[in-house]
């Protein structure tokens, strides 16, 4: 995509959870989720991707207000966390509630440094009325810059084109899973993992070096 194309995408999507933010402050319907567990479910699919190394560092790409950083915290995984946001609003609060947490770095947009792991929950199922060959791209511009980003590996999920007809919402991407499985093998790794068996309607991918 050009830089205009890639520039205006960025802004429509900073504004879009920068006034989901405002209008539900730091809770998960803030970061458009529907409840804390479904989070926390999608949380545990991510972390799979790190769960057997002791000690490590993680990028956390579209970190909203920092939820995934105290969900590590809060179960004791040893680690260095640095997340990102395009959303202004949302970094503004994660650097409020985490004011004092010791390995945690926060920044405003979506500059990875290399680390062990990245990892990015919920970024692309947001579509709104962009095009949907300029959100494909964008997707895979993100996964590759996660892949240049990690040295072990990353992971992410994305809603199922396998959902319930009646409940798909036409400002919502929902992604054919095996063609992405497909795409990160050929692209990134031959140790790919699909999983989607964890009861919602998504999808995580899982991509170890």
């Amino acid at each position: 995509m050009t830089k205009n194309i890639t520039d205006n995408l960025k802004q429509k999507i900073s504004s879009y959870y920068s006034e989901k933010i405002e209008l539900y402050g730091p809770t998960p319907q803030g970061v458009d989720w529907n409840s804390k567990h479904s989070q926390e479910t999608r949380f545990r699919q991510l972390l799979k991707i790190c769960e057997l190394a002791p000690n490590f560092s993680i990028n956390d790409l579209g970190c909203g207000f920092g939820s995934l950083y105290e969900f590590m915290r809060t179960n004791h995984f040893r680690f260095d966390y640095y997340g990102y946001d395009l959303s202004e609003n949302m970094i503004a609060e994660a650097k409020k509630l985490y004011i004092a947490a010791s390995h945690c770095q926060f920044f405003n947009n979506d500059h990875l440094q290399l680390h062990d792991f990245t990892v990015a929950s919920g970024i692309f199922n947001v579509k709104m009325d962009i095009p949907l060959k300029e959100w494909e791209s964008y997707i895979l511009e993100t996964l590759q810059k996660m892949h240049a980003a990690s040295t072990k590996g990353f992971s992410f999920n994305l809603l199922t084109k396998y959902s319930d007809k009646e409940y798909m919402k036409d400002y919502l991407y929902y992604a054919d899973p095996c063609q992405l499985f497909d795409y990160c093998k050929q692209h990134f790794s031959k140790n790919v993992a699909l999983l989607h068996d964890y009861y919602l309607y998504e999808f995580t991918l899982l991509i170890r070096k």
